[in-house]
């Protein structure tokens, strides 16, 4: 998870330009977004309004390394979001957020940005329209992108299935994406939206990988199952599903953890 974080070696090979296949079905860089530090995407949800203020979805751990067992909500934060455009060869906005509505590192791995701007206005302006979030919980065996903004780079493969509980160092995250190998995914790929390659909706955000064959441990993380049985997969990647969070904005894309089947973690 750590790993994710950009370390200047990586931006070394950023500099040399090196590039992954691109994806093969229309699934582009529109509505992506690279961060300081991470990737994200600005999202929608299935009953956003043009008029609502518009959203930012990135990881928890791209906020900041938060201890487990926390949950932050409604806190204002200015950070600098480059928009990019469709075909990822440049940044069509900066955007800026007013506020981070809601983080935390347990239970998930997720952070929702509100920008100063609504859906309506940066899609008049920009021509960006944002990714709307699925309902529904994916499906193994479904085709994925895993989209970068952060790298300008797309992964494909499918869904290998679900991991009911991921462990890493202090955080343990419920009912993970765990991919095929060919999302072999990078330092700074964090926050990237995990996109079904038939419906075009996020499913979830990538947030980690097991990089040596650690057991449980910083950027090692492994699986554990209903009976409590650890497995430890070397060189897999894996993402947080995100169609809980539906089920937590009312109205005007206002964050209300009280609301009925929202589940994700509490202040």
């Amino acid at each position: 998870m750590a790993r994710r974080l950009v370390v200047t070696l990586l931006a070394a090979i950023a500099a040399l330009g090196v590039t992954t296949a691109p994806a093969q079905a229309a699934v582009d860089f529109a509505g992506t977004v690279a961060l300081s530090n991470c990737s994200g995407s600005l999202v929608r949800l299935p009953s956003s309004a043009p008029a609502d203020k518009a959203l930012m979805l990135t990881n928890g751990h791209c906020y900041q390394l938060m201890k487990a067992n926390l949950a932050v909500v409604d806190r204002p934060e200015r950070r600098s979001v480059k928009l990019l455009n469709s075909a990822g060869s440049g940044t069509v906005a900066t955007l800026t957020t007013a506020k981070l509505l809601y983080a935390t590192m347990t239970g998930t791995d997720a952070a929702f940005y509100q920008l100063d701007q609504t859906y309506e206005q940066i899609q008049q302006q920009y021509g960006i329209r944002a990714l709307e979030l699925s309902a529904s919980h994916p499906v193994a065996k479904t085709d994925i992108r895993v989209v970068s903004g952060y790298w300008k780079r797309i992964y494909s493969c499918q869904v290998d299935g679900f991991v009911y509980q991921l462990k890493e160092a202090d955080w343990t995250w419920r009912d993970s994406i765990r991919y095929t190998p060919s999302c072999n995914t990078i330092g700074g790929t964090s926050g990237s939206p995990i996109i079904d390659n038939v419906s075009g909706k996020v499913v979830g955000i990538n947030n980690t990988g097991n990089e040596s064959g650690g057991r449980c441990t910083m950027n090692n993380p492994c699986e554990v199952d209903a009976a409590g049985k650890v497995t430890v997969r070397k060189g897999i990647n894996y993402g947080q599903q995100t169609f809980d969070f539906v089920s937590c904005f009312g109205p005007g894309t206002k964050l209300n953890l009280a609301l009925p089947g929202c589940k994700v973690t509490k202040p």
